[in-house]
């Protein structure tokens, strides 16, 4: 009889999964000088960041990028020591209020009802070339891209160093599922998983998601569906209604013993590319041993190819990253297959797809319409009809 092996997590990125969540003395400390210190306010972008950065979830960073990590990640998708990271992960600031600070200062990290949450021990500060990062990260300098909006809307200065979070932001939705990254381990371990696909989404689900996603069962353990919940466009939908319809769906349709839902409190930055690799590894840093790489993975409007988020996961090396990206094709319902298939495995013409575009489900839904069944279920459906009635 051939025994199991035993469970094996995957490292986390770097090695060692960061805590940045101080405790103890030193945590009262802080906080009993954190009145006398000047005070930044936090948007809600940058709550999003300090919580991922807090728990683990952006390891190995322990705070806000100095100016060598932030060149390197900009130009070439590697920290300063060469370690993949294609994200900048950073605090801009106005010239003015940069002026008022000094490298070596403790700086406390307030939200809008100024409750102290963390301590930036600052390291550097330094300017930065905003069209250059624009054309590199976003691979655009067009300020009618979200991310590159923002980008050019903030400030001039980028403040870089360690920080020292003392509380989780408040007010912080679906607890139940907000499990950091030790606690997805954990739960993989308990579960027995040794391998996990993780599945990134701003979206409900629909059945071409779910195709991807049971494809990918039929090679691994369990699935991490792990919806981001932090920042996005207003004309994404809600996170509520989201959970909603994972609930809904999770429910009837798939094996409860091996999906686990959790949410990403990240904001998202719509970077494609870029940002595919920056969602794969971050699911590492969650556990996850496979991550989903879909058709046009973070992309917005037209700016990136259908496929470009596949393609720059050659420019590193065969295992590099430390997790194992699945690419999958353009999928769909097919009448003349009777059932999903992408256009790898399907030989019929695109008359017999059930393909609909974004703009024709959501006219369907406000005119309180089911969208056919073959493209969402009506669980999902009517969660989103009753949302848009209210």
């Amino acid at each position: 009889m051939i025994k199991d092996k035993p469970h094996t997590e995957i490292p986390a990125h770097g090695g060692r999964l960061v805590n940045r969540i101080i405790q103890g003395a030193e945590r009262d400390r802080l906080f009993s000088k954190a009145n006398d210190l000047k005070k930044l306010t936090l948007t809600r972008r940058k709550l999003c960041d300090i919580e991922m950065m807090a728990v683990g979830a952006y390891s190995p960073l322990d705070g806000y990028m100095g100016r060598k990590d932030y060149e390197n990640v900009v130009t070439s998708m590697r920290l300063g020591s060469g370690l993949p990271w294609s994200i900048p992960i950073t605090y801009r600031i106005d010239r003015k209020t940069a002026e008022s600070l000094r490298e070596g200062q403790d700086i406390a990290l307030v939200d809008e009802r100024q409750t102290v949450l963390a301590i930036l021990h600052l390291e550097e500060k330094f300017e930065y070339d905003k069209k250059l990062a624009a054309k590199a990260v976003y691979r655009t300098d067009s300020a009618e891209h979200p991310g590159v909006d923002i980008l050019y809307k903030r400030g001039d200065v980028l403040l870089g160093g360690k920080i020292s979070v003392l509380r989780l932001p408040e007010n912080r939705e679906f607890l139940p599922y907000r499990l950091a990254p030790a606690e997805t381990r954990a739960a993989f371990k308990d579960r027995g998983w040794k391998t996990v696909v993780g599945f990134q989404t701003r979206n409900p689900v629909h059945r071409a998601h779910e195709y991807i996603q049971k494809c990918a069962l039929e090679i691994v353990d369990g699935l991490l569906l792990h919806p981001l919940i932090g920042e996005t466009k207003s004309d994404d939908i809600p996170a509520d209604i989201r959970m909603k319809c994972y609930e809904a769906l999770l429910e009837k349709y798939y094996p409860k013993d091996r999906v686990l839902l959790s949410v990403l409190p990240a904001p998202m930055r719509y970077a494609g590319p870029r940002e595919a690799i920056h969602h794969a590894i971050v699911r590492k840093n969650y556990g996850c041993t496979h991550f989903i790489v879909g058709r046009d993975h973070a992309g917005v409007g037209s700016f990136y190819g259908s496929f470009d988020a596949h393609h720059i996961f050659d420019e590193f090396a065969p295992g590099e990253l430390g997790i194992t990206p699945l690419f999958f094709d353009n999928t769909f319902y097919c009448k003349a297959c009777g059932s999903m298939a992408s256009v790898k495995t399907c030989p019929h013409d695109k008359n017999e797809h059930v393909s609909l575009s974004g703009t024709k489900v959501r006219e369907m839904l406000r005119a309180g319409t089911l969208p056919p069944t073959e493209f969402s279920r009506p669980e999902v459906a009517k969660i989103l009809i009753e949302a848009m009635r209210t």
